[in-house]
């Protein structure tokens, strides 16, 4: 499975504007020039993230966007969510049928199920906070390169 750059862009911007806003508005080109990311797809997510209420724009000169409430209270999961990125790894998301043309389910289907499942439980439980402060990685981050070093 692979999260496509809607969700990956939508929180890189995201964590951006947590970080640089101090709780003034931000300009989308800044993030953009920051980012590298499209200042029209970021109108795009941010259109998006703004009817999701995770964000607020400000008008006018100085004008921009800004997180709708704390980033302590922003779960990496809504972000993903309101720009309509599904956390989905079966290829057949969204229908109780299978996968296959008869409406079977392949051998694999529960596990890839269950791995949307444990993503999105993952995803939930990180913050935007934590995430500026890079407090993300965890005992996660032991196990790699040590594959390695256990095979020599």
């Amino acid at each position: 499975m692979r999260l496509s750059t809607k969700g990956r862009y939508a929180v890189m911007a995201m964590a951006d504007l947590a970080s640089q806003s101090g709780g003034k508005p931000v300009a989308l080109a800044d993030i953009a020039t920051r980012q590298e990311i499209s200042l029209s797809y970021l109108e795009q997510l941010f259109g998006k993230l703004r009817k999701g209420a995770l964000v607020k724009s400000v008008r006018g000169p100085g004008g921009g966007y800004r997180l709708a409430r704390p980033d302590s209270e922003i779960r990496i999961s809504d972000i993903i969510l309101a720009v309509d990125e599904p956390i989905q790894a079966t290829r057949c998301p969204g229908t109780p049928a299978g996968c296959h043309n008869n409406k079977g389910r392949c051998l694999t289907h529960d596990l890839w199920e269950e791995l949307s499942n444990q993503i999105y439980l993952y995803l939930s439980s990180v913050t935007l906070e934590e995430v500026v402060q890079r407090r993300v990685l965890g005992t996660s981050g032991m196990f790699h390169g040590s594959q390695g070093a256990a095979a020599q």
